[in-house]
């Protein structure tokens, strides 16, 4: 019982920025019509203030 508590506890913890700050996720959705035709771009990622992790498709 105690061990799920300390578990709870943490991603409490973790989960309200209490240990330092909170990640932001973001996303953004791109559409460009040029003449070789029509292209998409999607990126995806996340910050909390010093460390920002991103993905392009």
């Amino acid at each position: 019982m105690k061990r799920i508590v300390l578990i709870l506890s943490v991603t409490a913890l973790v989960s309200c920025g209490a240990d330092g700050a909170p990640w932001r996720p973001s996303a953004n959705v791109g559409l460009s019509v040029g003449t070789g035709g029509v292209s998409t771009s999607t990126n995806i990622g996340a910050s909390n203030g010093t460390v920002s992790v991103g993905a392009s498709f």
